[in-house]
């Protein structure tokens, strides 16, 4: 089974049906299995804090939302996190590509990786951190987390496990 479809299977397993996604190189397959599956319903979003928004909304309508996004766009979504799904205490699992480490070929994306994990902590986020393919394992576990404590969870994908750059 590819990663893509397990990672739907989960989603869909913990009845997520309402996604919004980020445009990711490296999430391309998880985005595609995603628009692909008639159980989803899935909203691209031009923004992350756009995207946290309209989960926001399916959440308060009555569904179970997740964004799919990258870490450099983490800086955008800070206040819209601290500010709704904190305060709120609004379950949102947040699939984020991890880009910056070891073998990352765009200098830029560096920035932000050195800063990804220290702001979600300090947002007091649980981050989990996928290196291999049978870390995608503990998702479901995650999911049941996410939805049973009220809270946002990143789980962080880096290049490794995507099969690198």
């Amino acid at each position: 089974m590819s990663i893509d479809k397990k990672i739907a299977d989960d989603l869909i397993a913990n009845d997520v049906r309402f996604i919004t996604t980020v445009p990711c190189k490296q999430l391309a397959g998880v985005i595609e299995e995603v628009e692909n599956r008639p159980e989803f319903h899935h909203v691209p979003a031009n923004k992350e804090d756009e995207g946290v928004g309209l989960c926001a909304g399916a959440w308060m309508g009555g569904k179970r939302p997740a964004i799919i996004m990258q870490n450099t766009a983490l800086g955008v979504v800070v206040n819209t996190l601290a500010t709704l799904t904190q305060f709120y205490r609004m379950p949102l699992p947040m699939l984020i590509s991890y880009r910056g480490e070891l073998g990352e070929p765009v200098a830029c994306q560096v920035e932000m990786a050195v800063h990804t994990k220290a702001l979600l902590n300090q947002l007091h986020i649980p981050t989990y951190h996928f290196h291999r393919r049978e870390d995608a394992d503990e998702l479901d576990a995650i999911l049941k987390y996410t939805f049973m404590s009220n809270k946002p969870v990143a789980i962080l994908t880096d290049a490794t496990f995507w099969g690198g750059y």
